[in-house]
C-alpha cells in the first residue's frame, strides 16, 4: 500500500470503570463453586458492575471525554460520533446522539451495534471518514453486560463485565492508520451467541422476563469458531500488510477469554508478540475490551509498544476481523 495514502492517528485514548468491583470469590461463593473455578477456566479474576442508576450513556460519555481531553480537542474539530455497544440506552432513540450532546458536540453520532466485534468495525468506519474528510472522529465502545447475564448460568456470569473504551481519530502523517484490514460475517452462526428477546422476531412480552439475558448454549462451539476465526484473519490481515509475527509491534485482541486467546496465539504463531489486554482485571466487556485495553496501557504502561498493531476480534451473529494499524 502507497505511503502517499492519506494518514489517520490515535490522538487520544479514554476509559470508564464502574465503581463496583466483584472478584470471582464472590461469584463463586454465591454459586457454589470452587475456589479458582473462574480464573483456571478463563484467565478472569475479577470484573467491574454499573451501580443500579448509571445506564450506558453514563459510562460512554466520562470515557470520551477522557479520550477528547487528551488529545486536546475542540468540540468543531469532531466531524463524527460512533458508539459501540449492544447494551444502548434504548432501543430508540441510539444513544450515540446523547453522548454527544452532553460531549458538547453537535455532530453526526451513530451507534454500531457490532457485538464484541463492534470497536473494530467503528475504528475502521472512524479511520475512513478521517481520511475522507480531514475530521477528527471519536469511537467509544460501552457495554452493561452485568445485566444481561444470567445469574445462575456460570458460563455466563464468570466472562461477562461492564466498561467503556474510547480512542479519538485524528488526520495523521502518510501511512499512519489502518494498513491492512479484513472483516468478515456468518450469519448462518447467528444464534450461538442472542438475546433474543426485544427485537422484531420477538418483541417484548408484558409481564415476561423470558429471552431478556443473554444465552449461550454450546459454549465449546463459540470457542471453536472463535480460535478458527481469529487465527485464520489473523493470518490474512498479515499477509495483506506483507508482514510476519516477528514484524508486529503488539497484539490487540479482543478479551473474551484467555484460552481463546492462547490457542489464537499458538496458531498464527503470535507467542512472542507482545500482547495487550486488562482481561484478568476487567474481563469481558465485549466491544469496549480493546479500547478500555488501549487507554489502560497508555495511562498506567507508559504508551503503547512501538510498531504496527493487530487489533483483532470475534462476535455474536456472528462477525469478526483484524487491522494492521501503525502508528
Amino acid at each position: 500500500m502507497s505511503s502517499h495514502r492519506p494518514g489517520v492517528t490515535m490522538a487520544g485514548f479514554g476509559h470508564y470503570l464502574p465503581a463496583r468491583r466483584v472478584a470471582n470469590a464472590e461469584i463463586e461463593a454465591d454459586m457454589g463453586l470452587p475456589t479458582g473455578w473462574i480464573a483456571s477456566r478463563s484467565g478472569i479474576e475479577a470484573r467491574h458492575y454499573a451501580a443500579p442508576g448509571q445506564a450506558l450513556s453514563d459510562l460512554a460519555i466520562p470515557a470520551g471525554a477522557m479520550a477528547l481531553a487528551q488529545a486536546g480537542c475542540a468540540p468543531e474539530e469532531v466531524g463524527l460520533l460512533l458508539l459501540a455497544t449492544s447494551t444502548p440506552d434504548h432501543l430508540l432513540p441510539p444513544t450515540a446522539p446523547l453522548v454527544a450532546h452532553h460531549l458538547g458536540l453537535g455532530c453526526g453520532a451513530v451507534d454500531v451495534a457490532g457485538a464484541c466485534a463492534g470497536f473494530l468495525h467503528a475504528l475502521i468506519l472512524g479511520a475512513g471518514h478521517v481520511g475522507l474528510t480531514g475530521q477528527a472522529v471519536l469511537v467509544i465502545a460501552a457495554n452493561i453486560l452485568s445485566r444481561r447475564i444470567n445469574p445462575q448460568d456460570a458460563g455466563t456470569r464468570a466472562l461477562f463485565a461492564d466498561a467503556a473504551g474510547a480512542v479519538l481519530l485524528r488526520p495523521g502523517r502518510p501511512g499512519q492508520g489502518p494498513r491492512a484490514s479484513v472483516l468478515r460475517s456468518d450469519g448462518g452462526r447467528y444464534d450461538v451467541i442472542r438475546i433474543a428477546r426485544g427485537g422484531s422476531r420477538l418483541p417484548f412480552a408484558p409481564g415476561s422476563d423470558d429471552g431478556l439475558g443473554m444465552s449461550m448454549p454450546d459454549g465449546r462451539a463459540v470457542f471453536s469458531l472463535a480460535v478458527e476465526a481469529m487465527a485464520d484473519s489473523a493470518r490474512e490481515v498479515m499477509d495483506r500488510a506483507g508482514l510476519a509475527p516477528p514484524g508486529l509491534g503488539a497484539w490487540l485482541p479482543h478479551q473474551a477469554n484467555a484460552r481463546i486467546l492462547d490457542k489464537v496465539a499458538e496458531r498464527a504463531e503470535l507467542q512472542q508478540v507482545p500482547r495487550i489486554g486488562t482481561l484478568a482485571d476487567h474481563g469481558n466487556s465485549s466491544a469496549a475490551t480493546i479500547p478500555l485495553a488501549m487507554s489502560w496501557q497508555v495511562a498506567h504502561g507508559g504508551g503503547l509498544p512501538e510498531g504496527p498493531m493487530l487489533i483483532q476480534a470475534f462476535g455474536a451473529g456472528t462477525i469478526w476481523g483484524a487491522a494492521i494499524w501503525e502508528e
